[in-house]
């Protein structure tokens, strides 16, 4: 492997079949950034070792790919293969992820005796003192549990669920439905006969803070907001 490719992998009922692709635009087809799949191909071989250079056998392109069609197998690859990423996008796709699972922690959980959300600062500490290790392939989300359980014996975290009551003047209550929306799950809403707006909704604790400073920014302060 170099800077100029490197190789996406997929094994089938023990048969190997490899790719060799441009590291950046395989990337990005693979997030879906990229939808030209003959931009990404170094070359439109199907390998089953691809540094030996062995081609993989047509019978085995069929057995597996119903296809033998090059470009057609590729995608099959590539949506269900692993690519091998280059050292630089590593790094940069686990420090992506991190500050994602970072930020999920921070919206999702408080500190249990202050009901508040612990400091970003602080949980990218816990994190380095626990050694979490990051998976770049896997969603932030479904990491963030493992991470969770490594960083309770380092720092205090609660699950916690604010329930607010909202009231939004007329003039305001178009703009501020979507930030209502989009933050939380909307248990009551009700359209009073002023044409203001009062809902109920239920967020995760860690995003009380943020609701409001944004509620407070689209309604110039006059929102009211108070415990459910």
């Amino acid at each position: 492997m170099t800077d100029k490719f490197t190789i996406v992998r997929l094994a089938v009922e023990g048969d190997k079949f490899e790719l060799l692709v441009k590291p950046d635009p395989a990337l990005e087809y693979k997030l879906g950034k990229r939808a030209d799949i003959s931009s990404i191909l170094v070359s439109d071989e199907i390998y089953s070792d691809a540094n030996k250079g062995s081609r993989a056998s047509t019978e085995k392109l069929m057995k597996h790919f119903k296809t033998a069609d090059p470009t057609e197998v590729a995608k099959q690859i590539m949506a269900r293969g692993e690519l091998h990423l280059t050292t630089d996008q590593r790094r940069k796709m686990v420090e992506e992820k991190r500050k994602q699972i970072v930020a999920y922690i921070h919206q999702s959980f408080v500190d249990p005796k202050t009901h508040v959300p612990h400091p970003i600062m602080r949980i990218e500490a816990a994190m380095e003192q626990a050694r979490v290790s990051i998976d770049p392939h896997k969603r932030a989300e479904d990491q963030a549990k493992d991470v969770v359980d490594a960083l309770r014996a380092i720092l205090p975290l609660k699950s916690e669920i604010s329930k607010l009551i909202v009231r939004v003047p007329p003039q305001y209550a178009g703009q501020s439905y979507s930030v209502i929306k989009s933050t939380g799950e909307l248990k009551g809403e009700e359209w009073l006969a002023d044409g203001s707006l009062k809902v109920t909704i239920e967020m995760n604790a860690g995003l009380r803070g943020t609701f409001i400073d944004r509620l407070g920014s689209v309604t110039k302060g006059t929102a009211e907001v108070k415990e459910g």
